[in-house]
């Protein structure tokens, strides 16, 4: 049976950090409703309410425009192995990006990742599981390498011009925060 809890206990911690996969939803005042998934190392638990991931550079930039435009988070872990849960974190989150004073601190938290384009820093308000029992199993393979080697090839000046090309704007025309 499901829970409702206001904090990450250290079992939960533990669950989130043997997830090779999560999900991040975020949505506007109106617009599209973004969902993406996301892995490679780039979650962190700093405290009982406290995540913070590293967003790399991709085809788009949904996420950073809805929280400017309103800071709603959800992340979504769910085990594809033999024991099934599902478990949300809801709450809030602001962005740091290269050159904010924050992002010097909080970057060591992670291996290093080329396409690093912003740090999302979330407080969570409120933690939920739920059983999991309708979800498929699945065998984990490892990740994928293919976005990093895309921003290993472009190279540091190839990663701003491509942010500056397709990451500045949302699908709904909205700002992301790249300048």
């Amino acid at each position: 049976m499901g829970k409702q809890l206001t904090t990450i206990t250290d079992p939960l911690k533990t669950f989130i950090e043997q997830q090779h996969l999560f999900f991040v939803a975020t949505a506007g005042a109106d617009g599209k409703v973004n969902l993406s998934p996301k892995g490679l190392e780039s979650l962190k638990v700093l405290g009982g309410n406290r995540v913070i991931w590293l967003n790399l550079t991709g085809s788009g930039n949904e996420t950073a425009a809805h929280i400017l435009e309103q800071n709603r988070i959800t992340l979504m872990f769910c085990s594809f192995d033999r024991n099934p849960m599902i478990l949300r974190l809801y709450g809030t989150a602001r962005f740091f990006q290269p050159g904010d004073e924050a992002w010097e601190t909080l970057i060591q938290e992670f291996p290093h990742l080329p396409g690093a384009r912003q740090i999302f820093d979330v407080t969570v308000e409120l933690v939920q599981t739920s059983c999991g029992f309708g979800v498929p199993r699945y065998q984990y393979e490892g990740q994928r390498d293919t976005l990093v080697q895309w921003a290993e090839k472009k190279g540091g000046g190839g990663v701003k011009e491509y942010q500056q090309e397709k990451n500045r704007r949302s699908l709904d025309g909205k700002p992301t925060g790249i300048s």
